[in-house]
């Protein structure tokens, strides 16, 4: 794939850096015996040797200033190529109804009307984070239970999965929503057993949510694209990039982006406050207009690229929307649902594909994962492309037969061990023992498939660390231990799978990624190895200082980001 063009520093400019006194964990293996590095402008200008450094400096004409890290652990900086930034930024001003905030429904209805009370009139109260196999009632909310919090504004508790939730009954008739008004294509307004609408809308229903004018996705995709005055997106942006900076990311992956996406983004450029390198997929509805404007390949500049296309095969397991054709074991009149129709999607892939275009696509189930292989296989075999690394979002429960398809095609899994920290025993209580099997990552390693982490943010907190734990041990917040030893993965392959893996799926690994003379400088401090200490205390690892580029851009040890641009 190509790599991007990236903006260099002056070489007047430049500023040379010698860093030392660190554990340097480069996760290249050409300089991973390195006790020094050097940065000159935005890049690594050595690795090495203090001697080896001090000569490059030298040969630069140099005098590097000299920072002595007291010890501490420095590992490339963070990939996430799966996350939301501005849904995650909206939701920081939303109602926490999770599971260390609301432990039943009550909870989360007291929660949501102590909200309601701070709100001007009109405005309309939004909580997330709910799980209903975390709820004492072990069920979703209804629109009766949030007809509590008001019925006369409007009411929307998202599910944690980010799929859907549930509203009440003034959003219902606002929008026109009744029991005779038909399931839109990729969503639902689920009913009782009477008819009666129970107030649950997943996926392609959401679009009521965007209102009149707002963004409409259609069947592509769950609708999270709410909309505020561009100056609250810019702020939510900017909350959401110190989170992840906070977590020590570097580059993130914005795995659907919208004309609202896009437009913050470009704001947040232009104002030279974009601190993150960003890569942006589009959603599959966007599809035609990316064609017909042109836009072939990756483009763009260091910190902001359009990398692809996202697209939606299945739903959410957290939101039993995954598609399982014989039902959930823990519901079985459910089955979840697919986006398109197989041969449709399957078009949708081919058409990307023979333009050039890097594919995401979401799926979770075997049966979805299987959709997504068959289309890139006939895309492949219609238009032979080398590297193509279409991706497959989440791909939580392969088959062995389908892991041996991905490495003979090419295709790079992209998981949320987050996923099964957060809420593990809930997939194998909605499908039983396979879920056990949940993100396979040891199976991958074993086929030679590319294991890539991420967060997908806010579904799960953008920490790469707390990742890299559940990769490690593959065990939840609760304390279970998810499935055989055989899916657990190393420290240091999950180390790699959060950093340069994420750099490949983004086909950025000559960029980013590692520790390597001539790549960007981004890198993040930490206080403890990842790779050494106790595998179930990784994610209490402080993050401690994150460079981008050369500059600091978060740090707990320093009171200033000298050098920040």
């Amino acid at each position: 794939m190509r790599a991007l063009r990236h903006q260099e520093t002056s070489v007047l400019d430049a500023t040379t850096t010698l860093f030392t006194g660190a554990i340097l964990r480069t996760v290249d293996p050409d300089t991973e015996e390195a006790e020094a590095f050097l940065v000159h402008g935005n890049r690594f200008g050595a690795v090495g040797t203090l001697q080896e450094c001090r000569a490059a400096a030298a040969r630069l004409g140099r005098t590097a200033e000299e920072v002595d890290l007291g010890g501490a652990v420095v590992v490339p900086g963070f990939v996430d190529p799966h996350a939301h930034p501005l849904m995650y930024g909206q939701m920081m001003s939303w109602v926490d109804c999770g599971p260390d905030k609301a432990a039943d429904i009550p909870a989360i209805v007291a929660l949501l009307r102590a909200a309601a009370d701070t709100l001007p009139p009109g405005r309309p109260v939004r909580g997330y984070g709910y799980e209903h196999r975390n709820l004492a009632e072990r069920r979703h909310p209804t629109k009766a239970e949030l007809d509590q919090v008001s019925t006369d504004r409007d009411v929307y508790l998202m599910n944690a999965s980010g799929h859907g939730g549930v509203v009440n009954s003034a959003t219902l008739a606002r929008h026109g929503v009744s029991r005779d008004t038909p399931d839109p294509e990729g969503g639902t307004f689920f009913r009782d057993a009477e008819g009666e609408l129970t107030g649950e809308v997943s996926d392609a229903a959401c679009n009521i949510l965007t209102g009149v004018g707002g963004v409409k996705i259609g069947r592509h995709g769950p609708n999270f694209h709410l909309g505020d005055e561009p100056a609250e997106h810019l702020r939510q942006l900017r909350a959401a990039q110190e989170r992840f900076l906070a977590g020590g990311v570097t580059t993130i992956g914005d795995c659907q982006v919208t004309r609202r996406e896009f437009d913050t983004y470009l704001r947040l450029a232009d104002a030279g406050e974009l601190r993150t390198r960003v890569g942006m997929y589009l959603l599959s509805h966007l599809l035609d207009h990316v064609i017909d404007t042109g836009m072939h390949g990756a483009f763009g500049n260091a910190r902001l690229s359009f990398a692809g296309i996202k697209f939606y095969a299945d739903g959410t397991l957290g939101g039993w929307t995954a598609y399982f054709p014989d039902g959930y074991v823990g519901d079985p009149c459910r089955t979840g649902q697919l986006y398109h129709e197989p041969e449709a999607y399957r078009e949708l892939i081919a058409k990307a594909h023979a333009m050039g275009l890097q594919t995401a696509t979401h799926a979770q189930s075997p049966d979805a994962i299987e959709m997504v292989l068959d289309a890139v296989e006939q895309a492949q075999e219609r238009h032979p492309r080398p590297d193509t690394r279409h991706r497959i979002e989440h791909c939580g429960l392969p088959t062995p037969a389908q892991i041996a398809r991905m490495h003979r095609l090419g295709v790079h899994p992209v998981n949320q061990t987050q996923h099964y920290y957060n809420w593990g025993e809930g997939v194998t209580e909605a499908i039983g023992t396979p879920g056990e099997r949940f993100n396979p990552l040891g199976e991958f390693l074993e086929a030679g498939v590319p294991v890539t982490l991420s967060s997908d943010a806010p579904v799960a907190e953008p920490k790469p660390l707390e990742a890299v734990q559940a990769a490690v041990t593959r065990v939840t917040r609760r304390g279970h231990r998810l499935g055989e030893a055989s899916l657990r993965i190393p420290a240091a392959d999950a180390l790699a799978a959060h950093t340069l893996g994420g750099a490949r799926t983004l086909g950025r690994e000559h960029e980013i990624g590692s520790i390597t003379p001539g790549k960007l400088a981004d890198f993040t401090v930490l206080g403890a190895d990842p790779l050494t200490v106790d595998p179930g205390s990784i994610a209490a690892i402080d993050v401690l200082q994150t460079w981008v580029d050369g500059a600091l851009q978060h740090s707990t040890t320093a009171t200033s980001t000298e050098g920040q641009p």
